[in-house]
């Protein structure tokens, strides 16, 4: 007979493989694994969307606008302004990018505060002559650091704070109960990245500018109109729909005035001259099909494609961006944004499919071209982060001392306790929306959706985990192996199998399901639930052996050269520095009571 306990531990076994498998994204996966526990009616109906209320889920969405709100100051932008001047010495230069972006990543989103300093990382490793891998991979897994420091940090910590309230009927642990355990892990982590861990990091050869990295001068050439040419009155759209191949126009010149990334219903005229960029087999059937001719000097060269109205800019792909599963055409850049998608670029190197067959994935660089000024602003919309060639944006001190001075009353007061969590950052995030920190459009484009329907998903999931006794049959299993063995092991237990989950699912997964057991292993050895808890958020927060465990480690794949194998390189040494440095910690701030 299949009891209840065993169609919820094959659903979460079947919704951690397809969150392994990465076939499906993490949101639509907990989805399918909500509506399977509801149907089955395991998860009662009138309970079965109560997650997306949860009080995890609300501080997690508002403290995403904070950190929007807090970018657009630019305040962050000041800081990376000054640590870019720190000198040339590059082990420095190290030291102050991660130990920076581990104290941003304390108190904002991480993967924000590591996609302002990337372009700071790329331009001082390009400066230097030296790999961006060294410099990547030491700034993501800071990321990862500093969010251990405080309950906002990371959403582990405030899954794992609320959790402390629901299930043990005591105060949530407040902003800084995570710091005496949080900043001694990350002080350990820091000073092994900075000293040893990135001497483990493999040296891959990246491209050190634009023309290595995509060839687009073996791809852009000028073609004339002569007389009598068959496109003469047409439109430059149609110059590009003439041949069933891939034609991008990305120029246009007419008596001797140049026009970059023009109008698509430009007219074109006789003896004028079209930069295209096409691959030989598509410009040939151009040349035969429209009686257009090369020009003289048709080569051209890629300091060609640069003017005061028009740049090539490098950006790369976010996870949660719109752009993923599209194809150059449907995402109709060139129509609706006057920009063209010159060429993309992933982990196996440049991409030579037409870009009209490429489905983009996150992690994608992507080459672009057209008005520098309309391709910033359209960067949020496409949910992309421009490299090193993107220029920093400074906000007015008094705002930048504004949005410092109204996050630090909304910590102020969670620190303290005058309000909940929740209901501080979500004042804070309302305030700085009434004072146009940030625009409207962007207020919802800045919250991770996907990880708010994780949360809203799983948590349900997580309660029929306990309520059907499941959580305990794991709990009891772990016991009977641990009967014999010291408290602290069993402890220590917890963080490894969490810091595993966290390496192959979401880590905000990794919480919600772990939590449960944790309780459920401390309550069975009679000790204190929260040093069980804290081992919980501390293991969820360290995924550093793979880049699928975290954003930020997906985020630097590609601008770093990284292989999937790499990151163990590193990751692992220091997920055993933070086990041992952290069980001591933990139980000596959170004695386990026995």
């Amino acid at each position: 007979m299949i009891t209840d306990q065993n169609i919820v531990f094959i659903t979460i076994l079947l919704a951690l493989l397809l969150f392994a498998w990465g076939k499906w994204r993490y949101d639509i996966v907990s989805l399918m694994a909500l509506l399977a526990l509801t149907v089955t009616g395991i998860v009662p109906i009138s309970d079965a969307f109560l997650g997306f209320g949860h009080p995890a889920v609300i501080t997690v969405a508002a403290v995403l606008i904070v950190s929007r709100c807090l970018l657009n100051s630019g305040m962050v932008d000041f800081i990376a302004r000054a640590i870019s001047k720190v000198g040339d010495n590059s082990t420095i230069q190290l030291a102050t990018l991660v130990i920076v972006v581990a104290i941003c990543s304390a108190f904002m989103n991480n993967v924000g505060a590591l996609a302002l300093f990337l372009p700071v990382a790329i331009r001082m490793a390009r400066k230097n002559e030296i790999s961006p891998s060294f410099f990547l991979m030491p700034i993501a897994f800071g990321s990862l650091l500093g969010g251990l420091i405080t309950q906002i940090g990371t959403p582990p910590n405030i899954i794992v704070s609320l959790a402390r309230a629901e299930t043990l009927e005591k105060a949530p642990f407040r902003m800084f109960d995570f710091a005496p355990v949080g900043a001694g892990v990350a002080l350990a982590g820091v000073l092994f990245i900075v000293f040893i861990g990135w001497r483990l990091v493999p040296e891959r050869k990246g491209a050190k500018s634009l023309e290595e990295k995509f060839e687009i001068e073996d791809y852009i050439v000028e073609v004339q109109v002569p007389k009598k040419c068959k496109l003469i009155g047409k439109k430059l759209k149609d110059l590009e729909a003439a041949v069933d191949g891939e034609i991008i126009v990305v120029g246009h010149i007419r008596e001797g005035r140049k026009r970059l990334s023009p109008s698509p219903y430009r007219t074109i005229k006789e003896e004028d001259l079209i930069i295209v960029k096409a691959i030989a087999e598509d410009l040939q059937m151009l040349l035969d099909s429209t009686g257009v001719v090369l020009a003289e000097a048709n080569k051209v060269k890629e300091e060609d494609l640069h003017s005061e109205e028009s740049d090539i800019l490098e950006a790369i792909i976010t996870p949660k961006s719109p752009m993923e599963g599209q194809t150059a055409q449907s995402l109709k850049l060139r129509s609706l944004y006057g920009i063209n998608l010159l060429a993309v670029s992933r982990e196996t190197g440049r991409l030579r499919t037409r870009l009209n067959k490429i489905r983009l994935r996150a992690g994608d660089v992507i080459l672009l071209q057209g008005n520098l000024e309309t391709m910033q602003e359209v960067m949020p919309i496409l949910g992309c982060l421009p490299l090193a060639e993107r220029g920093l944006r400074f906000g007015q001190s008094r705002r930048i001392l504004l949005g410092i001075f109204i996050f630090g009353s909304a910590i102020f007061s969670a620190a303290l306790g005058l309000l909940p969590v929740q209901v501080a950052f979500v004042g804070a995030a309302l305030l700085m929306i009434l004072l146009r920190f940030i625009p409207l459009k962007e207020i919802y484009t800045s919250i991770d959706w996907p990880i708010i329907v994780l949360l809203g998903a799983m948590i349900p999931v997580s309660n029929a985990l306990e309520t059907t006794g499941g959580a305990k049959i794991i709990a009891d299993t772990i016991l009977i192996y641990g009967k014999d063995l010291d408290p602290w092991i069993s402890l220590t237990a917890i963080l490894i199998v969490t810091m595993f989950l966290s390496d192959i699912v979401n880590n905000a997964a990794a919480a919600v399901l772990m939590i449960p057991i944790a309780l459920g292993v401390s309550s069975g050895i009679g000790a204190s639930a929260d040093p069980f808890l804290m081992s919980v958020a501390l293991g969820a927060s360290c995924a550093f052996l793979t880049p699928i465990g975290h954003q930020s480690n997906a985020l630097v794949m590609v601008p770093g050269g990284y292989k999937f194998r790499d990151y163990w390189r590193m990751g692992l040494p220091l997920e055993i520095i933070i086990t041992i440095v952290g069980i001591p910690l933990i139980m000596y701030v959170w004695p386990l009571g026995i």
